[in-house]
């Protein structure tokens, strides 16, 4: 597959993958945002029906306290003139569109049925509003809940309004109930006073919400404007005596509405049982409705009823497809215009490519001279100057690569000389010097202590002994032992390698800080030459101290887990950077003449290498030197 192909294929995958997360959360976004705007409209819509029927509730208790101050019924009482009562509460009744409107003396007795004057002459005062009224002396208004019993006295025309069976309705919670004999109210009682503030009375009235549809319908224009959606309006309103409709405007499958239904069961347990707001998606009747619940309680605070308002879910469903249609179409249509710009783009980002491939073959082939031309100001452009930029390195790297092997192949082939003529010069050398020194031994001893020549035969034995120890190192520096490699633990070496120089006098003024790893497992070396080594270094450190300073060990694994490492720090006076890539030279040394040989860490570096490891040094003139062993934990010859 071409890189071509995969740049395509790849811009494609993104461009599906990015259109369809887009698609499912923009229809995600767009059906939540639809759905919330529809129950926050439903909520307002909740929160002017309770308006309004709270107003229905304030028309009943003005009406009622306005009557109750008229003076011919504070006269006509006072008076006992019953049949004026009944003929000007009749007329307020009609005039003021009342179901009752019912005249009980100071006791709670009734005195004047409008509707029904022969049943009088028995006490209200079991009746909430009437007690309330008599015992504040305050118009009291509410909703309640009328008895069949009540009905039946005031007019038994409101008893048979108040009657409804029981519609089977789906969603709705079972009941044993098959009918409905009592009714909801809308009522009031004011207290009638006389000419003296005395109370004579209360007048208390109202109307029947049962097959009432003032209100409902007064929702409806008030609040949907009475705007129909497919034919159907769009948004309805209902009162509930309970779970039962009472008063509604949704309309049933024969067009009529739907009196005798009931909500359903979800909807029953959050608002009749639990008493709280119930705003969602409600299956109402034969349609799904974006529906707002509250409940209606009476003057005791009980639940008795429920007012709901809804709209029709249909609307906006509708509004949600169509929406998501568009919102699918754009993003379709993007995709295909994205698809033919990746094209282009791949074409665009392949040429540069191409032509720094053929300089990638050029340089493979060793022509490190070519260089890819570019006019771009891009990432391609930068990609490009690397290119070169690397061309450039690796033919530089190249020629300090072939300088570096001839110096280390002169370095190996000086060093291989000087290693053949030290152990020529070596050899030749020992036999006289041997004979020097124990002639002059001889005569040192023979020497009165007084005698004024003794003082130059001792410097000519120090500087006899000077050179068998330049002849020794020659030797060492030449022979380059194998290592007789065994199992040992480079703590131990050290340790032992401490013992044995930490009470000379060089060491005095030195603190030695000893902090060795005691998991460091064993290795295989030469225990002899690599104590060696430990004591080369350390001398060599204690003599940098000048005065007073410390000289710290430690030891550890590596973090290649693969070796061990042995680091010896001091705190002398350094090494310059000139001296610090000559100090493992034969013959080098800084010391002053007569203090060394320059041989010792040369040979260090030899044994070390022969044990396939590494010395390696660090140092800062005037803050002291820092060397670091690295030995393997598996020697392999």
């Amino acid at each position: 597959m071409s890189l071509r192909s995969k740049l395509v294929v790849s811009f494609l995958a993104v461009i599906i993958i990015c259109g369809l997360v887009v698609t499912v959360v923009g229809m995600q976004l767009i059906g939540t945002g639809i759905i919330n705007q529809a129950q926050d409209k439903v909520r307002i819509d909740l929160n002017s029906a309770r308006h309004i029927y709270q107003d229905e509730i304030y028309e009943v208790k003005a009406t009622l306290r306005l009557t109750a101050q008229r003076f011919f019924i504070k006269n006509a009482i006072l008076e006992g003139d019953i049949e004026t009562l009944k003929t000007e509460l009749e007329g307020i009744r009609k005039r003021e569109s009342l179901d009752v409107l019912t005249l009980t003396d100071e006791t709670g007795r009734v005195i004047v049925r409008t509707r029904n004057p022969s049943v009088n002459d028995e006490s209200q005062e079991q009746d909430e509003l009437v007690s309330r009224a008599l015992s504040s002396r305050e118009v009291i208004g509410a909703t309640v809940i009328a008895a069949r019993e009540e009905l039946l006295k005031e007019d038994p025309d409101l008893a048979e309004q108040a009657y409804m069976k029981f519609i089977p309705t789906p969603k709705a919670k079972p009941s044993p109930e098959t009918e409905q004999t009592s009714a909801m109210c809308i009522k009031a009682a004011a207290p009638v006073f006389g000419h003296d503030g005395s109370l004579v009375g209360v007048l208390y009235g109202g109307n029947l919400l049962n097959r009432n549809y003032n209100i409902v319908d007064e929702i409806k224009e008030t609040v949907y404007q009475g705007v129909k959606y497919k034919g159907k309006d769009i948004g309805t309103a209902t009162i509930f005596q309970g779970d039962l409709r009472i008063s509604t405007n949704v309309k049933g499958d024969d067009g009529c509405r739907a009196i005798g239904t009931r909500v359903s069961e979800e909807v029953y347990e959050q608002v009749l049982v639990k008493g709280q707001h119930w705003i969602d998606r409600a299956y109402v009747v034969n349609n799904w409705y974006i529906a707002a619940y509250e409940p209606i309680k009476d003057i005791k605070g009980e639940i008795i009823g429920i007012l709901y308002v809804g709209i029709l879910e249909e609307k906006f469903t509708d509004m949600r497809q169509k929406a998501v249609a568009i919102f699918l179409g754009i993003t379709l249509a993007g995709m295909a215009i994205a698809m033919i710009v990746s094209n282009f783009l791949a074409n665009g980002v392949l040429q540069p490519i191409k032509r720094l491939v053929f300089a990638s073959q050029q340089w493979a082939k060793g022509n490190l001279d070519y260089r890819v031309k570019t006019a771009r100001k891009d990432e391609i452009a930068e990609l490009t100057n690397t290119f070169n930029l690397m061309a450039f390195s690796l033919k530089e790297r190249d020629e300090r690569l072939k300088e570096y092997a001839q110096q280390q192949i002169m370095k190996s082939e000086r060093l291989a000389t000087l290693g053949q003529l030290a152990a020529g010069v070596a050899h030749e050398i020992n036999n006289p010097l041997g004979a020097v020194l124990m002639y002059t031994h001889l005569s040192l001893e023979e020497m009165e202590a007084e005698d004024p020549h003794r003082k130059n035969m001792e410097k000519a034995v120090g500087e006899a002994t000077r050179c068998k120890d330049i002849v020794k190192g020659l030797l060492d520096f030449a022979r380059q032992t194998e290592p007789k490699v065994e199992e040992l633990a480079a703590n131990e070496i050290l340790e032992r390698t401490l013992s044995l120089v930490e009470n000379q006098a060089l060491f005095q003024n030195v603190k030695i800080t000893k902090l060795f790893s005691p998991s460091l497992p064993k290795v295989m070396i030469d225990g002899s030459q690599i104590q060696q080594v430990f004591t080369n270094i350390i001398l060599n450190a204690a003599e940098a101290i000048e005065k007073e300073g410390d000289l710290s060990v430690a030891t550890r694994i590596a973090p290649d887990g693969e070796h061990i490492e042995i680091e010896i720090t001091d705190t002398g006076c350094g090494i310059s950077k000139e001296s610090l890539e000559k100090i493992f030279d034969p013959f080098f040394t800084t010391k002053e003449v007569g203090r060394g040989t320059g041989l010792g860490l040369a040979v260090s570096y030899g044994i070390v290498a022969r044990h396939k490891g590494t010395i390696n040094v660090k140092s800062e003139q005037g803050k002291g030197t820092t060397f670091i062993i690295r030995l393997p934990i598996r020697y392999e010859v």
